[in-house]
């Protein structure tokens, strides 16, 4: 991207994301660049209208020259009908975090699935996907699945508070990536009792949402567990499972990832991996 030394604007729309680290890392890694780069945070849970304000909150922000936005919880899935295009991913995954804005077109991506691969892979090597419980079937658990069928996972069972939107999830990445992969249940004891691991992709956890999405009985040591919540980065699943003695992944591989694929579709520059992880401890609470 030429920047010409002009403001560069790109931001983050969700509900409950004062904590949010991702524009401490978005702007520090701008100025790290040399880049006159501005990421701001729009919190629905203060906005008039709350959710019911994004499409009016799109047209703001591409009216004001941003390049684009990044769309969290509990925007990912219902953002696509704001949007012109979608990448192949999005398509398949039906959910959207990142929106590009370019002489009146929205392009939708995701890159919470190439961050969850990533992070997947470097905090879990070589645990076993064999047979993996996939709990939460909203827009980061559509990601997750996703990213599990690209890494090779064997069977997905999907879990959610919805049945019916579980199933909806199961039934259209199995249209898409064959039969036999995914599947959708209402029994987590008995596919807890199976699996290798378990992913939790549900608000649970987060400060608005503290507690846990299951009873902590269904956690044996034998389970990896990886969490996608990362504020607080040790939420309640992070410390049962590790008392437990599981192999756990937090949720800042995700996290951090996930910005770095943003913060390359926003300026066209590719942002130093390592350094973003510093970017995000240095702003760890302590």
């Amino acid at each position: 991207m030429q920047t010409d030394g002009l403001l560069v604007r790109a931001g983050l729309i969700g509900s409950s994301i004062q904590s949010s680290r991702t524009p401490l890392m978005q702007n520090a890694e701008g100025a790290a660049q040399g880049l006159h780069y501005r990421y701001d945070l729009f919190d629905l849970d203060r906005i008039p209208g709350g959710p019911l304000a994004l499409p009016t909150l799109l047209d703001e922000l591409e009216a004001a020259g941003y390049v684009g936005v990044n769309v969290t919880h509990p925007c990912k899935q219902q953002v696509i009908e704001h949007l012109t295009d979608l990448s192949p991913e999005s398509e398949v995954i039906g959910a959207v975090n990142t929106v590009l804005f370019n002489d009146g077109r929205r392009a939708g991506h995701n890159t919470d699935w190439v961050g969850y691969a990533e992070a997947f892979g470097r905090t879990l090597p070589g645990a076993s996907l064999e047979k993996v419980v996939l709990l939460g079937a909203g827009g980061a658990g559509a990601a997750v699945a996703y990213a599990l069928f690209r890494l090779g996972a064997g069977r997905v069972t999907v879990v959610d508070v919805d049945p019916d939107r579980a199933g909806m999830l199961a039934a259209n990445l199995s249209g898409r990536v064959g039969p036999g992969r995914f599947e959708a249940t209402q029994d987590l004891a008995g596919a807890m009792a199976e699996a290798d691991g378990l992913v939790h992709a549900t608000p649970t956890g987060m400060e608005k949402y503290s507690g846990l999405a299951l009873d902590p009985a269904l956690i044996a040591p034998r389970h990896w567990v990886s969490e996608i919540v990362y504020v607080p980065l040790e939420t309640e699943l992070v410390r049962v499972a590790r008392a437990k003695g599981c192999r756990v992944s937090d949720g800042s591989g995700m996290a951090v990832f996930q910005a770095v694929s943003a913060f390359e579709l926003f300026t066209g520059l590719k942002p130093d991996i390592d350094r973003m992880y510093g970017h995000f401890a240095q702003f760890e609470p302590a």
